[in-house]
């Protein structure tokens, strides 16, 4: 049985195939349009995910949309009654949403070039927020789990509060619009200059620079209700006037307005317009404090609600407010729940296999657990011989030493390039589904070196001084490093660091002492935890600096997209797949071969 999940018209537009029950592959389509947060339709991701596949349109038996216009229709009709002189803008922009989901058969047959008739399966809907519960469930490792999702809003609804079990979930309560703990961070951010969408990272790193000063106005901003429930102060939100919906730009890249009304300048100063991070003042760094610690609150608000409700004490969390690796981690701390699984792409082009999951499940296929990010594009090592050549023979910079290695030496080779203080693009096997880089499309340093944090950003990153730099550790290492025991595969927990251990890891420890954590363990990533043994026993230490491979753009898919990206900055080296190639030569060489180099050629050798 083959079924199609995708999320369409919405930021991160993406598509996932699952075949009798298992996962095969999973792309968003900002990957491959290089349009980041793409919010139209995914018609190279549709494309791609069934090349992955080996499928194609007429193979389909079930096709999902993580969108259903039908939900939550009780809340809507009392919401419009309430407010029957006000939703004329916001009635206006869901109508125009839903009429940009109408004709998904043709926008499918469309995307593959193939005539109507080809494709057999009727597309289904399933509702914004279980396609999230359901990407967080049915892929996680347990049988019975409490599960909570938590986002902007998707189909009226903001929050859902679940219980998982075998292949079903059941619904215990929501939060509907107008109240939303996205709309309230987003808001924030977009007050204090970051208005782009997808910042919201930015301000969780910003926020150990200040302290919550504003804390107090905070809790009037969101204030918490019995069972778990949470409301905004509305007046200083205008998101229930004006409409909420993403808008996109000429390129496909979406975007909000403004999310505030003028009375949050009476409380908190004027806004700061987007601009340099030079321009940031003490007073945004404590609002940003403020903001974060009002959320980690309202999480740990509502799991303990939640884990009153069912007694059990596993979480499986989704939702873009679900990215906040920050507040993930204190839910360990400061709840009863002792096990937490959140899948790599918990936003919402993680919907894409939620939808797909639920209704695997649904036609009675058995449950598949993701414990890996390596479900896109892949590429032989004779396709990336082939680029290498290509751009061994077009480079007219400085000489290009090309190696092939067996594996051992790759990994000796690359290893030795990191414990000297170089940094390294790592390409390795099929693409990361979701927002981070988990050691397939990395750029790779030294953790300990003191000054490695701003020579990324000066030579590579080039972003804002405040953000860190995520540590990859050995699973088994963990507790050596950091206060915590529980795997974090996906970069989704912030850990305290042990306080031994700072030095050691100065290049990922944030300004408040934590990281945010990449466990890798052999099972699922053999390579990559090869890479960090292999550091560890050069240099004593059993991890890496992890950052996404790309320089302001979506993170790269193609090994042409890698090289490019290595061009163009001042990586010391790259490896792709058993190629390792350096920018200059670290063996002697006969005049000959300096003269070859020095003309724009480049040596390889195997």
């Amino acid at each position: 049985m083959l079924v199609l999940g995708i999320n369409a018209h919405h930021a991160d537009a993406a598509a996932a195939l699952y075949a009798d029950g298992r996962l095969v592959a999973a792309v968003a389509e900002e990957r491959l349009n290089r349009i980041k947060h793409c919010a139209g339709f995914p018609a190279l991701a549709v494309a791609e995910v069934l090349r992955i596949g080996g499928a194609s349109l007429s193979d389909l038996d079930e096709v999902g949309i993580a969108r259903d216009s039908r939900a939550n229709l009780v809340a809507k009709a009392s919401y419009v009654l309430k407010h029957l002189g006000g939703i004329g803008k916001v009635a206006k922009k869901r109508l125009k949403d839903r009429a940009s989901l109408a004709g998904l058969e043709e926008q499918l047959c469309d995307a593959m070039g193939a005539p109507r008739a080809s494709l057999r399966a009727q597309v289904r809907r399933v509702e914004h927020h279980v396609s999230h519960a359901a990407s967080a469930f049915l892929c996680s490792p347990f049988e019975r789990a409490a599960v909570l999702t938590l986002d902007g809003f998707g189909d009226f609804a903001s929050c859902l509060a679940a219980v998982g079990e075998g292949s079903k979930l059941k619904p215990l309560w929501r939060v509907t619009y107008p109240h939303s703990l996205g709309i309230l961070y987003t808001a924030i951010c977009q007050f204090i200059g970051y208005d782009r969408y997808g910042d919201e990272g930015k301000v969780m790193g910003l926020a150990p620079y200040g302290e919550p000063k504003f804390a107090a106005f905070f809790e009037r901003l969101l204030r918490f209700k019995a069972g778990g429930r949470f409301e905004l102060d509305l007046s200083f939100f205008n998101h229930h006037t004006e409409g909420v919906e993403t808008g996109t730009d000429e390129y496909g890249s979406p975007h909000f307005e403004h999310l505030f009304t003028r009375l949050l300048s009476k409380e908190l100063g004027p806004p700061r317009a987007h601009g340099p991070a030079e321009t940031i003042t003490q007073r945004d760094r404590d609002i940003a404090a403020s903001l974060q610690q009002r959320l980690e609150q309202a999480f740990v608000h509502i799991a303990r609600a939640l884990h009153e409700k069912t007694g059990l004490t596993d979480l499986c969390l989704a939702g873009g407010v679900a990215l906040n690796s920050v507040a993930n981690g204190k839910l360990l701390e400061q709840t009863p729940f002792k096990r937490l699984y959140v899948q790599p792409a918990a936003g919402d082009d993680g919907t894409a296999i939620g939808v797909a999951a639920y209704l695997s499940a649904k036609a009675g296929q058995p449950r598949f657990e993701v414990r890996h990010a390596a479900w896109g594009s892949s590429f032989s090592d004779e396709e990336i011989g082939r680029e290498i050549s290509d751009f061994a023979g077009a480079t007219h910079g400085p000489p290009l030493t090309v190696t092939r290695l067996d594996e051992a030496k790759l990994l000796h080779e690359t290893a030795a390039e990191i414990a000297q203080g170089k940094v390294v693009g790592w390409f390795q096997g099929a693409m990361e589904w979701g927002p981070r880089a988990l050691g397939q499309r990395s750029i790779l340093a030294h953790p300990g070196h003191p000054g490695m944090k701003e020579l990324l950003n000066a030579r590579i990153k080039h972003r804002e001084y405040f953000r860190p730099f995520a540590p990859s550790i050995l699973e088994e290492r963990l507790s050596d490093y950091f206060e915590s025991a529980h795997p974090s595969p996906f970069m989704l927990m912030v850990y305290r660091t042990r306080a031994a251990r700072r030095t050691e890891l100065a290049a990922v420890n944030h300004v408040d002492n934590t990281g945010r954590v990449q466990t890798v363990n052999k099972r699922d990533q053999p390579l990559y935890h090869g890479l960090i043994s292999e550091f560890g026993r050069q240099t004593g230490t059993p991890v890496l600096l992890n950052t996404s491979f790309n320089e302001n753009e979506p993170i790269v898919c193609t090994p042409a997209q890698a090289l490019d990206c290595f061009a163009r900055t001042q990586m010391d080296a790259v490896v792709l797949g058993t190629y390792l190639i350096r920018r200059h030569a670290d063996v002697r060489r006969s005049t000959g071969e300096q003269k070859k180099a020095r003309s724009g050629q480049s040596r390889v050798t195997t």
